[in-house]
């Protein structure tokens, strides 16, 4: 009660308000518990380079503990080391291994590219999703990251060179602001759209809820439909997009997949979205009574809070299919 009171008076009354009537009591009380965790690290073996029997086979040997992921063979737990230390080992120095949060590694998952594919990260920095997709894709085919910030796009160069992922190429330029060639021309797009980073509160790191409120909200929601409106275009028929950010509101989530699935009607739908993480850690949100069309990631010990959804383009020809925000005003998850 002591750490939900302390909770309350870092909050502000409007966030707290705000997340209280978007989810039911139990959900709400579970989101608040992981916004007071400290999480370990985990990272990801880049397969490009190596493998993860190699990477645990090294780390047993030098009394690193870890664990492995159920729903991702490339995942790992470290449960005896900082992020500065692992920073300091040769295989992250390498770019053997990537530090990255389970969370962040699921859209790319979702997205499922295969060798071959022209992808577009559409908001790429610092790049641990544009380097996760070369790593899917066996570093064969194509991959577009744009970032619109020249000091960002330096470091997601740095990691991609890092980690050997020879089919990315960097561009520097606003994603609400596409090329001419884009149109319809990528078979997959990832959308990890900047957003208000409520997924990531943590009670003892004021940086990560300071500044927040809903006019910044408001804010990011329409460059968010901005975002998802180039990202869609970019498709080809038949392409599949993931949109995902690391907030849990509605506005700038399920309010953006239903503005996108109204605005184009017959030319989007949802994909089912299948992949099993530990029980109680995903909550799946209906469109049209469509279960698992979109998830729901509660923050807890190891998972920061993310949203994701999996659209596809269809052939012009086919019939419409409008989406539609679930009905209730709360997410009885």
């Amino acid at each position: 009660m002591k750490s939900f009171k302390k909770l309350h008076q870092k909050l502000t009354p409007e966030f707290m308000e705000t997340l209280s009537r978007q989810y039911e009591p139990r959900i709400y009380q579970k989101i608040l518990s992981g916004f007071m965790v400290d999480r370990p690290v985990t990272l990801r073996v880049n397969r490009i380079k190596t493998d993860t029997r190699r990477v645990m086979e090294l780390f047993r040997a030098q009394n690193i503990k870890h664990e492995r992921v159920t729903w991702y063979e490339d995942a790992l737990i470290v449960r005896n080391k900082r992020e500065k230390d692992l920073e300091n080992h040769r295989l992250f120095q390498e770019g053997q291994i990537y530090l990255q949060s389970l969370s962040s590694m699921i859209p790319p998952l979702v997205l499922d590219p295969k060798p071959g594919m022209k992808v577009l990260d559409l908001t790429a920095a610092p790049g641990s999703k544009s380097t996760q997709l070369a790593a899917l894709m066996g570093n064969e085919g194509y991959i577009l990251a744009n970032e619109i910030n020249p000091i960002r796009a330096e470091r997601l160069k740095f990691n991609i060179e890092r980690q050997g992922a020879t089919i990315v190429e960097v561009r520097v330029g606003d994603g609400k602001r596409p090329e001419p060639s884009w149109h319809q021309y990528f078979d997959a797009v990832l959308l990890d759209a900047p957003c208000s980073g409520v997924g990531l509160f943590a009670v003892k790191d004021p940086r990560t809820y300071r500044g927040w409120s809903l006019k910044t909200v408001n804010r990011l929601a329409k460059e968010q439909r901005k975002l998802i409106e180039v990202a869609f275009e970019a498709l080809k028929p038949g392409g599949a997009l993931v949109y995902s950010t690391c907030t849990l509101l509605r506005e700038e989530n399920e309010a953006n997949i239903a503005w996108l699935l109204e605005k184009y009607g017959s030319q989007a739908s949802l994909d089912k979205i299948d992949l099993i993480l530990e029980n109680g850690i995903t909550q799946p949100i209906r469109f049209d009574n469509q279960v698992n069309s979109a998830l729901v990631i509660i923050p807890t010990e190891l998972y920061e809070g993310f949203f994701i959804a999996k659209l596809r383009k269809r052939p012009s020809e086919n019939k419409a299919n409008p989406g539609g925000l679930p009905s209730s005003n709360s997410r009885n998850l």
